[in-house]
């Protein structure tokens, strides 16, 4: 947004930052501390909770001028606010019910963990950036209706595919063409790899290897889209979508011809991606514009003859483009990517190989499952069990590989908070 420079310009000039904290401390939360505490204005980080302290302290000490304090009283947040240090908690909940914090960044890629959060904050009436796939796309509808009620924002974050989507879809859409498609661009897509076979990428880029997972099995894009699906009332053409790979240097633009024949004429609207196009790693937007006469407009402008056109952004650049958000929320109550209604896209654990009865399943990036897109009626209807909820369940019989689990399949753990807020957006659904 345009605009937004001007605004926290302004709010800096009035001495008068958005105070901003981040929950979690890895690899993606150094990115927006660095990027808060050096590069942008009107924006003041307030503080960082991790479940380890020396992780924070850590991060903080590569990314911050200032030094860093730990507290355990909402009070000591206070006095480290007017001291100039930024704040470490163990507890969360501490800096999401301070009175010195607006916005909470909730960056921890945990289902449980960041529903608690999460709604702890909305409690508190603090506006939520989710850079949270996982937790967005298995609960966002009942926690952007729980933010509705207490009058906050719950959004996902400009600059990860799903907002840049949105933006594209906004922009897109704003023009008088009719959005058809929401597609992701890809370099790898093998639902087999696991954090064995990533170990070295994730050493290379200073990632865990469960997290370069979740990338390259397809559990990352399919949570992706079904955020941007849940957002603009779209659906899968199949289970895990098309995803086509097209052949190396194919441009974006040509996309549509190796999606199946006649597969947008029907009204519809979805999802999807391709592995290979360029440029990559961006998103793009497929288009429908009828009219004659705009035709004739787009063909002079060079993007084709139609009836489809294919809009694209090259790139997304994750934590440099946070502040965006935060500043859309806090200053002008909007969301860059939050839920429509309810979910229309879920997200169901498929087995990446065969699996044993007794089995616990492991966490998303992990050994035993991967994610994939499937409809939200047909999750209903088959029971089939959705991927956010898949770590920890007890499997009670046999699962071939590439088997999708059921909820028959697995005895959940037991008292969660993510199975009892899953159940109650279900019902209201």
């Amino acid at each position: 947004m345009i605009i937004v420079d001007t605004a926290l310009a302004r709010r800096q000039a009035e001495g008068r930052p958005i105070r901003v904290a981040v929950i979690g401390a890895g690899f993606m939360a150094q990115g927006i501390c660095l990027q808060l505490e050096r590069f942008v204005t009107g924006i003041r980080l307030v503080g960082v909770a991790a479940r380890r302290v020396e992780q924070a302290h850590s991060m903080l000490g590569r990314v911050s001028r200032r030094e860093a304090v730990c507290v355990r009283r909402r009070g000591d947040i206070a006095t480290a606010e007017r001291t100039g240090h930024v704040v470490i908690c163990e507890d969360a909940e501490l800096l999401c019910r301070s009175d010195e914090v607006d916005v909470v960044v909730e960056v921890t890629g945990a289902i449980e963990h960041g529903a608690r959060v999460t709604l702890a904050a909305i409690d508190a009436g603090k506006h939520v950036v989710l850079m949270n796939a996982e937790l967005d796309s298995t609960l966002g509808p009942l926690l952007k209706r729980r933010a509705d009620s207490a009058g906050v924002i719950v959004t996902n974050a400009d600059g990860d595919q799903p907002g840049v989507l949105g933006n594209l879809h906004r922009f897109v859409a704003g023009m008088g063409v009719t959005p058809v498609l929401c597609g992701n661009i890809k370099g790898l897509q093998d639902p087999y790899r696991n954090p064995t076979t990533q170990q070295a990428f994730a050493e290379r880029w200073g990632q865990k290897p469960e997290m370069v997972t979740s990338f390259a099995d397809g559990s990352k894009i399919s949570f992706e889209q079904a955020i941007v699906a849940n957002a603009f009332d779209m659906r899968v053409a199949r289970r895990g979508m098309h995803g086509p790979t097209l052949p190396p240097g194919t441009d974006v633009r040509e996309a549509l011809a190796h999606y199946p024949p006649g597969m947008l004429d029907g009204g519809r609207r979805y999802v999807d991606y391709v592995v290979g196009a360029e440029p990559g790693p961006g998103v793009f937007v497929i288009g429908r514009q009828d009219d004659p006469l705009q035709q004739h407009y787009l063909a002079l402008y060079k993007l084709g003859d139609g009836p489809f056109y294919c809009f694209y952004t090259p790139y997304h650049l994750c934590h440099f483009e946070v502040h965006n958000t935060i500043a859309r929320a806090a200053l002008f109550d909007d969301a860059a990517l939050a839920p429509h209604a309810g979910l229309t896209v879920d997200v169901v654990a498929t087995a990446k190989t065969a699996l044993a009865a007794g089995t616990v399943i492991d966490g998303i990036g992990g050994y035993l499952t991967y994610g994939e897109c499937e409809n939200a009626d047909t999750v209903s209807a088959e029971n089939l069990l959705p991927m956010g909820l898949a770590e920890g369940c007890t499997l009670r019989r046999d699962v071939p590989k590439d088997a999708t689990l059921t909820y028959d399949d697995i005895v959940l753990p037991p008292d969660r908070l993510v199975d009892r807020l899953r159940a109650e957006q279900g019902r209201s659904m």
